[in-house]
């Protein structure tokens, strides 16, 4: 298949617009930073007084960039007003350069979500809705049929995470939903929300978490949501990286890491494989063989360490991933050819 690229300033200005947002980010924090330990990791947070009370808010795990950024928010803020216009500007030119823009009421939700804190909190935006993002990552072009879809976002999550941060959205998923004509979809046996239908047409929004054994219904409280908990969505969202969604100047979201996304949709394609979504089977096939052909030109060593990862935990995981390239034998050869 014919992979086309995106110019070079359009590579240049996705990345400055990142950088700019993650600099937006780091901007408000405006306490003093905390330092929580847990399970061998090192959470940031910032811990500031509103009256009489101490307040922390979550500003995500701690490594050398975030810390960097952080000890220059008081000179972020100071550029707010500069920042913005250059955000702007640099959207302005990535639509220009031919960035497929996300579509207005994907884009006000997941504005919505962001402003709240969903993906500060942990969570992650996978599927199409995602697939469409790693335009900007990877620097390449999409046709607009590739990314054609019915609306539908999910949104996963780590309920372990969920629960250890200790902080929580500032407005809950289904309020926002509803503000955006999303109804609740209770589950049949349970009725616990972790979906919703859009009221006039047929987009879902899920919220989901990995499991590891029985796929039941677990709470994220950090979101305040439930979720459909479903197995080998651990490999998928583990190690998350930042992505922007072109939408006014840009929306701040969380992706999953291109090659994981691959791979897991050579597993998910094989558990789709002969029911209902037989459709949806056909179309994880040909996003995980597009993205392998990209990523074995352009980042080979993350996408053999991601194929080895996967086949390392098991022998089902081996089993689906198999049964997936005996459908195609092209991926199949460049994954054996990656050594």
């Amino acid at each position: 298949m014919a992979i086309l690229s995106q110019s070079r300033a359009a590579q240049v200005a996705y990345q400055d617009l990142l950088r700019l947002h993650l600099d937006e980010a780091a901007a408000g924090h405006v306490g003093s930073l905390e330092e929580r330990r847990r399970n061998g990791r090192t959470y940031l947070y910032d811990k500031f007084r509103i009256g009489t009370e101490m307040k922390s808010r979550y500003l995500g795990e701690d490594t050398p960039e975030l810390r960097r950024r952080l000890a220059g928010a008081a000179l972020l803020r100071e550029d707010a007003a500069g920042r913005r216009q250059r955000m702007a500007r640099l959207a302005r030119m990535l639509r220009a350069e031919g960035l497929i823009a996300t579509d207005r009421e994907t884009g006000s939700m997941l504005l919505a979500f962001a402003r709240a804190g969903v993906f500060r909190l942990g969570g992650t935006l996978i599927g199409t809705a995602a697939y469409g993002l790693y335009q900007g990552e990877l620097g390449i072009r999409f046709d607009t049929d590739e990314l054609a879809q019915t609306g539908d976002i999910d949104l996963a999550s780590f309920e372990r995470l969920s629960i250890a941060l200790g902080d929580r959205v500032e407005q809950a998923p289904g309020e926002i939903l509803n503000a955006l004509k999303f109804d609740a979809v209770p589950g049949i046996h349970d009725r616990q929300v972790w979906r919703w239908r859009q009221s006039s047409g047929e987009a879902m929004v899920e919220f989901l978490t990995p499991a590891f054994g029985d796929e039941t219904v677990k709470p994220l409280p950090a979101l305040g949501v439930s979720a459909q908990a479903l197995n080998y969505l651990n490999y998928l969202i583990a190690e998350p990286i930042h992505a922007l969604a072109l939408y006014r100047s840009g929306v701040l979201v969380q992706i999953p890491r291109p090659e994981r996304f691959a791979i897991h949709k050579l597993i998910v394609a094989d558990r789709r494989r002969g029911g209902p979504d037989q459709a949806k089977s056909r179309k994880d096939l040909g996003q995980a063989a597009f993205l392998v052909e990209v990523l074995a030109e352009d980042r080979p060593d993350d996408l053999a360490e991601a194929y080895g990862d996967a086949l390392s935990r098991g022998p089902r995981w081996r089993e689906r991933i198999a049964a997936s390239l005996e459908r195609l034998p092209g991926t199949a050869q460049i994954l054996r050819g990656l050594g």
